[in-house]
This record gives C-alpha cells, sequence and structure tokens, in this order.
C-alpha cells in the first residue's frame, strides 16, 4: 500500500495511492484516510485523481536520524573509513519538505550536494531498546529521501548539525510504501536542468549497506525512543555532487517512486 500526505480544498488529508505508478500520474487516484495512517484504515470515501491535489512530505515527524557512511563507497569517496558502528546524527524537523518543495540555498554554503536514501516511517507503537525482531515490527513503511548537505560546513565545522539542518534539507516522498522487501533495491539520483537532460549521478543498491535496516532501526531505539512518524535515513551511496540554482534533482527507488525538487537560492 502506498499512503500519502496531500492539501485539497477542504485541507489536508491522508489517503491511500491507488493504481500503478508506472502508468503516469494521470492515472492514479487517492482515496482519504479518516484520521492518522497507524493502526486500522478507515476510509472517508472521499476520492480525488491525484493531479487534483498536491502531496505533501507524507510524515511530519518529531525528528529524523540519520546514519552516516553506511555505503562503504560513499566513505571512500570522501576519504573517510567505514565505522564500526553506526554513526548517527540529526535533521531538524523543520528540514523536512515533500514532493516538489523547493531545496533552498543558504547563503553560509558554497557547496551544497544531494544524497540519496532509503527512509525508514516508524509506525505504531515507536520502537524502544527493541531486539531486530521488534525493529522489523515498528517499521511502518519506506520511502525516498535526499539528505542535502552543505559539504565546506561539514568540513569545517566540528559536528554537522548546521550543514545537516538548514531549512529544506530533507526532502522525502512522494508516499510512504508498505510491506516491501527493501534488502536489495536500486537507489538512483538524477540531476538536470530540465526533464530530456537529467544526468544519473547516484546509482547504488540497498544490499551494499554496511548496517542493514532492522539493525539500524534496533541499534537507534538503544539510543532514543523512536516514536510512530520518526523517521530513519539509512545513507547514501557514492556519488554526491553539487546542486546549483536551476537544478532539478530527482531521487527514484525501486518499488517506492521518485521524489522531486527543484533548487532555488534563498530569498
Amino acid at each position: 500500500m502506498r499512503i500519502a500526505r496531500f492539501a485539497h480544498a477542504k485541507g489536508m488529508s491522508f489517503g491511500a495511492v491507488e493504481g500503478e505508478p508506472e502508468a503516469g500520474p494521470q492515472g492514479l487516484t487517492i482515496a482519504e484516510i479518516e484520521g492518522h495512517p497507524f493502526g486500522k484504515l478507515s476510509f472517508s470515501g472521499a476520492r480525488w485523481a491525484l493531479s487534483d491535489v498536491r502531496l505533501l512530505s507524507p510524515i511530519l515527524p518529531s525528528k529524523v536520524v540519520c546514519v552516516g557512511r553506511n555505503y562503504a563507497d560513499h566513505a571512500a569517496e570522501l576519504g573517510n573509513d567505514v565505522p564500526k558502528e553506526p554513526l548517527l546524527f540529526l535533521k531538524p524537523s523543520t528540514s523536512v519538505i515533500g514532493p516538489r518543495d523547493a531545496i533552498r540555498l543558504p547563503i553560509f554554503s558554497k557547496q551544497v550536494e544531494h544524497e540519496a536514501e532509503l527512509a525508514v516511517v516508524i509506525g505504531a507503537p515507536g520502537a524502544r531498546r527493541a531486539d531486530r525482531a521488534a525493529a522489523e515490527r515498528a517499521i511502518f513503511g519506506y520511502t525516498c529521501a535526499n539528505d542535502v548537505t552543505a559539504r565546506d560546513l561539514q568540513r569545517s565545522d566540528a559536528q554537522w548539525t548546521r550543514a545537516k539542518g538548514f531549512d529544506s534539507f530533507c526532502p522525502i516522498g512522494p508516499w510512504i510504501t508498505t510491506g516491501l522487501d527493501v534488502s536489495d533495491l536500486e537507489i538512483r539520483c538524477e540531476v538536470g536542468r530540465n526533464p530530456e537532460e537529467m544526468e544519473v549521478r547516484q546509482l547504488g543498491r540497498t544490499k551494499d549497506m554496511v548496517f542493514d535496516v532492522p539493525g539500524l532501526v534496533s541499534y537507534i531505539s538503544h539510543v532514543m525512543t523512536l516514536l510512530p512518524g520518526d523517521v530513519v535515513l539509512t545513507g547514501t551511496p557514492a556519488g554526491v555532487s553539487p546542486l546549483v540554482e536551476g537544478d532539478t534533482v530527482t531521487v527514484r527507488i525501486d518499488g517506492i517512486g521518485e521524489l522531486t525538487n527543484p533548487v532555488v537560492p534563498v530569498a
């Protein structure tokens, strides 16, 4: 099932996306869910064509927990060793944006880069000191993410809060896919000035993660309680590179869909 959060003429709702994404957005509809999606789903009966609504970030997390250097090739391209245990950092909830929202280049950085990632969305009742089995049960679903990073600030600062935490530096979407086997999915990032001239910058597979998804959720839950709706970013494959004003960046993951965002300067 694909769960989206969307804006429509009467407000904002969660909904189940119906149809096959391969057919394009014109063939998709969205059925409104009453309340939140963590539990037994109840539908209101309202339904829209997907092209008639605006997709938002599929969840508003209390925190985004990220994992650094979880692909050996990415660690190597930045001259770093693979960590012996998961390397954790946080992105603030205010960094989260949705599909088609703009990534805003801050005036403080001269080198902002994309990082395509598989994102894990935690479901009810959350996870606290969970073993692998409990961690798997705590996973509600998966979505695409872009861990946008001010690389020059990451190098210059003693820690990564500023480099990773600017408003708009955590696009997620387009929806949450449930019941998906994520052990070996392709992750692709494309950047270009228009849809006809997109360049593949990153191309990796989730099987190459140093630490797998259940292991990461379990590990994090022994550090901090993961609440329903929290998001875990699982690391990025090699190929990170700069974004500039006028670019469009798309993260695409098998079985989930694609997340596209334009790049603009801070107003």
